[in-house]
């Protein structure tokens, strides 16, 4: 009946189910609940299992191997494979046919969808799932095997003694070189081995002297680290290419030369000639010995790479830029760049040798051609940073102490005209130079700047010197006739005119900002207060007889505004004793500072304070009393024959006098 067959089916189905763990066991994989369902809707069948031995053979015969990588690194020789079951063994040399155990799960897919399209399509998926869960490695590294067939092949292997005789040649120059060569090589390697420790050592010790010596002598901590601004990271960029740049370039020629010489060089030999060291030189010309420093690790680090990441490389582009950046970190004269080269060529000799000695090269022709290429890498640093700094002055507008020193020159053709057109105004820029030079000794600022923008604050008044009164010589003054308004204009047009023409002779950036600022944002209260007298307080504007500015932003501006004032007021001092100088050299500075003129640079009272007793010192050298020559008869006579000697004349009243001239000036408001 119906349900006596549906009984014995679940029985059926039951057993079945029941052997399920057994099967498993078997197999030795796991078998998921739809594909056991599956194979016992095909009832097991003899054709299923065919099938799947078929295609398991298929990708077994093969060979299937955990580590194919490492399989492929015997595929010059070959390996040996050894049936476990038979003990046959068979030398295998194409390994491409052999699987992974990804790549032969890949192909039993492949396979299964040609060898298996008579099964439906969910029957045959199952099957080449289970195909793919039964695959594992058959080949495997019998490591203790093929270390004991090693030892036994070295093991059989007759030792075959070769005698060198001394003055042999080992292997010539084109010859092939064969084993019997390299064992010739080794053999007078090992022999050697104890020389070579010992130059190698000698080599270290050089090298490690060599790196201490010039970061001993090239102690940049004195230099206070500068900021840096947009421009300054912008010219590193550039010129951080341009050294890489100058490098390919150069390296390339070199190469070329060195192959094209009749005698035998190596190329890295030549690239010892390589101008690296230029680049951490011309920044240190610009920015200071800090940021060249830094500069030179990062040239050193990119050449390096670009010499295929020779480390010797990179130890000597960095120690050679540090000495060219050494060099000339005080360098007021184009000569010295030249010469800084020959310090970068003579360091390179030392530093060549190290490496050649450390690197075991010892004393060879190689070591020769390489000091050869150093001294010369070395000299061309030299002149390649005096071509490349007017460039970059010109570019980028800085001011080097090189061009502050050719600016010094009084005979240049606009300090000429200034003395023949404004007489009086070229003597008072030469004293303000000379303040500014001193001033700026004592606070720390730039000397050299401070006293070329004293010799060219006032090149302005060349387009009208008789209406400035240090040029008003036996004439009536100009501005008796103007009014107030007007003599304001001209007197701060003066400014405005400095400007141009100080661009017109490209003085450079430095010097034009500090005649832009030498006034600040000062009043002209001569003509203030004779403007108030004829309009009325309320009548007039005060920013009108203000100097356009800006204030000074500088140490080196913020002295010159301070020595110009200084100075034009000395000049009005009926009788300059020294504590009338001090207290008038006190109480100016203290107007200009309560004034705000110095509130935007970086002058604090400390340097105040300095500035004053400089100022002192100069304008009492230049101010100091000469001794009255008595007339005779007979013609003019020295008094005491000494002409150094103050004159005699009321000895009693003159310290009197000092002593209240400096209580009239101490009354004076103090601020340092």
């Amino acid at each position: 009946t119906d349900d006596v067959k549906a009984n014995q089916t679940d029985s059926y189905h039951y057993q079945v189910w029941k052997e399920k763990l057994a099967f498993e066991d078997i197999l030795g994989v796991e078998v998921t609940n739809r594909a056991f369902k599956a194979l016992e809707k095909a009832k097991f069948s003899v054709s299923v299992s065919r099938k799947m031995d078929q295609l398991l053979h298929t990708v077994f015969r093969n060979g299937i191997v955990g580590n194919k990588q490492l399989l492929m690194q015997q595929q010059h020789k070959g390996i040996i494979v050894r049936k476990l079951s038979s003990k046959q063994e068979n030398h295998v040399v194409d390994l491409e046919n052999c699987y992974s155990l990804d790549e032969a799960k890949t192909a039993l897919a492949r396979i299964g969808k040609t060898e298996l399209d008579n099964f439906d399509y969910s029957l045959r998926n199952v099957m080449i799932d289970l195909a793919q869960r039964l695959t594992q490695p058959n080949l495997t590294l019998n490591k203790g095997e093929t270390e004991e067939r090693r030892n036994q092949a070295v093991a059989d292997v007759k030792a075959v003694l070769t005698q060198i005789k001394k003055g042999e040649m080992l292997v010539r120059e084109g010859e092939k070189v064969s084993a019997l060569h390299m064992a010739k090589l080794h053999a007078l390697e090992s022999e050697m081995g104890r020389e070579h420790i010992l130059v190698v050592s000698a080599g270290f010790v050089l090298l490690v002297l060599s790196f201490f010596a010039i970061s001993f002598t090239t102690n940049f901590e004195t230099e206070p680290s500068p900021t840096l601004k947009n421009k300054d990271i912008l010219c590193l960029c550039i010129m951080l290419v341009t050294v890489f740049g100058l490098s390919e370039v150069s390296a390339h020629f070199v190469k070329g030369i060195t192959r094209n010489l009749p005698y035998a060089i190596e190329a890295s030999s030549g690239l010892y000639a390589v101008p690296v060291a230029s680049g951490a030189m011309t920044v240190c010309l610009f920015m200071g010995a800090h940021v060249a420093l830094t500069f030179a690790l990062a040239t050193a680090f990119i050449t390096s790479f670009l010499f295929e990441n020779q480390f010797h490389m990179f130890l000597f582009f960095l120690l050679s830029s540090m000495v060219g950046a050494y060099s000339v970190r005080n360098c007021k004269e184009r000569d010295i760049l030249v010469k800084a080269g020959l310090n970068v060529g003579l360091v390179n000799v030392v530093v060549i040798t190290a490496l050649q000695i450390f690197g075991g090269s010892g004393l060879q022709l190689k070591l020769v051609w390489g000091l050869v290429f150093g001294i010369l890498g070395g000299i061309i640093s030299g002149i390649l940073t005096t071509g490349l700094a007017p460039v970059v002055e010109m570019i980028f507008g800085y001011t080097t102490d090189i061009k502050l020193l050719e600016l010094a020159n009084l005979e240049r053709p606009i300090l000429r005209k200034l003395m023949l057109e404004a007489p009086g105004t070229y003597h008072h820029s030469v004293i303000v130079g000379s303040l500014g030079e001193a001033a700026a000794a004592t606070i720390g600022a730039n000397p050299l700047l401070a006293k070329v923008s004293g010799y060219y604050h006032d090149v302005g008044k060349i387009k009208k010197p008789l209406y400035f009164i240090e040029n008003q010589i036996a004439c009536k003054n100009k501005h008796d006739k103007l009014a107030p308004s007007m003599s304001s204009l001209i007197l701060t047009s003066h400014v405005r005119d400095g400007v141009e023409i100080a661009k017109r002779y490209r003085l450079g950036k430095a010097i034009v900002d500090i005649i832009q600022q030498h006034h600040g944002t000062s009043l002209i209260v001569y003509f203030y207060e004779k403007s108030k007298k004829l309009k009325g307080e309320d009548a007039v504007n005060v920013e009108h007889f203000r100097y356009p500015g800006p204030k000074p932003q500088t140490k080196e501006a913020g002295l010159v505004l301070l020595a110009d004032t200084v100075e034009a007021a000395s000049r009005t001092l009926e009788n300059p004793t020294p504590a009338r100088i001090k207290g008038l050299v006190q109480k100016i500075i203290n107007d200009v500072f309560l004034d705000g003129q110095l509130d935007e640079c970086e002058l604090t009272l400390r340097d105040l304070n300095k500035i004053v007793e400089s100022f002192n010192k100069i304008l009492n050298g230049i101010h100091h009393h000469r001794i009255e020559y008595p007339h005779t008869s007979s013609g003019t006579k020295k008094a005491d024959g000494n002409p150094d000697k103050r004159h005699t004349k009321a000895p009693q009243d003159r310290p009197q006098e000092d002593r209240e001239e400096h209580q009239k000036h101490s009354k004076c408001v103090r601020i340092f």
